[in-house]
């Protein structure tokens, strides 16, 4: 159980509180041992490597013996240079389109998962160790968390989605209350959409790279804009004159645009490319819903309450999903975990060379 929480912001506030004391790695355990394949590696005074070799660089990608692939699929894929058949005709050589052979792939990993393979850590010619998964099913993989809690954390980023999406237009139904209260015209009230909406533009260009930072990863992104969003969401909601509203609803749009920049990456880390076209479908379907809905949820408040309550309503929105990020939404970058597991074993082995 402690795993399902202890890469959230909750678990590592605990770590950080505890001194790591509380929700450990496995690494941390007193009991540890590296598996066997990593021990008689680490031991051996020589180890084989190869820049051309077949397996991806990715490090969470499970590599599989080429010649393997090549001897099961002889007989059953004719070679492209094979022009001639048995009865002397030719025929048109075979291709494979690449999307084909991303799901053979998916397919061959699926299968040499299910057997439970052990993976051996690579090193470079300068001695670098790589630092991969302990095994093709290994646990702190998120692909291979469970069907629930992966769905959860899919559902998670979908509502979270769905509140920024939504944020944009529920403000409509505030214009003529704002071109009220602020003397100026409907043009200019409706710079309140078009701000939001430029500064979630602006957004992604600076959180998506920063999340495919390792050292940094998708969570920190995803928790401190959101909680910067829920904070500017009070202003914009009390603000009492017409500049600084503006310039607020420009940085909620701004703070709130992880989403849009991650989402689709955090659901890459989770599901292969068999199944990640659906957990895509939800995810755009969360953010199309949200324009399309916001302009009704604030019909119903606005007329009656006021054109603040448009802005209320977003605050509302994004208190109720942030403690949930913060309990529930654990770091799912791959090179993020695996550089924080190369970091623990440089503490456990008392090497300098073990890296991601």
């Amino acid at each position: 159980m402690s795993s399902v929480f202890r890469d959230t912001p909750l678990g590592q506030f605990i770590r950080f509180v505890t001194h790591n004391r509380v929700l450990q790695y496995p690494e941390e355990d007193a009991d540890f041992r590296l598996p066997d394949e990593w021990l008689k590696f680490l031991n051996s005074s020589k180890a084989e490597y190869s820049s051309s070799s077949p397996c991806s660089s990715d490090a969470s990608t499970l590599c599989i013996n080429d010649d393997k692939i090549q001897g099961e699929k002889k007989d059953e894929i004719p070679s492209s240079s094979e022009g001639v058949s048995s009865a002397g005709t030719e025929t048109p050589p075979v291709t494979i389109s690449k999307e084909t052979q991303d799901v053979v792939g998916d397919i061959e990993r699926a299968i040499e998962k299910a057997k439970s393979a052990s993976l051996v850590p690579r090193r470079t010619t300068d001695g670098t160790i790589l630092v991969d998964w302990y095994s093709t099913d290994d646990p702190e993989n998120p692909r291979n968390w469970t069907n629930l809690r992966r769905a959860l954390i899919a559902l998670i980023l979908c509502v979270y989605t769905f509140v920024v999406y939504t944020s944009s237009a529920i403000y409509l139904n505030s214009g003529p209350g704002v071109a009220k209260e602020f003397g100026i015209n409907a043009t200019e009230a409706s710079l309140g959409l078009a701000l939001f909406v430029l500064g979630y533009g602006i957004g992604p260009l600076l959180w998506s790279p920063l999340s495919e930072l390792p050292s940094v990863g998708r969570n920190p992104v995803y928790f401190w804009t959101m909680l910067a969003f829920v904070i500017l969401s009070i202003p914009t909601a009390l603000v009492t004159n017409y500049p600084g509203l503006m310039v607020l609803r420009f940085l909620q749009g701004f703070f709130g645009s992880p989403c849009l920049a991650n989402g689709g990456a955090s659901l890459g880390d989770l599901y292969n490319d068999l199944h990640l076209p659906y957990a895509l479908i939800a995810w755009v379907s969360a953010g199309y819903c949200g324009p399309a809905l916001g302009p009704l949820l604030s019909g119903f408040s606005v007329p009656v309450l006021g054109w603040r309550w448009s802005l209320l309503e977003i605050l509302f929105a994004g208190s109720a999903i942030l403690p949930v990020m913060f309990i529930f939404l654990p770091e799912t970058s791959s090179a993020t975990l695996l550089l924080r597991r190369a970091e623990r074993l440089r503490r456990l082995t008392e090497t300098g060379h073990v890296k991601p």
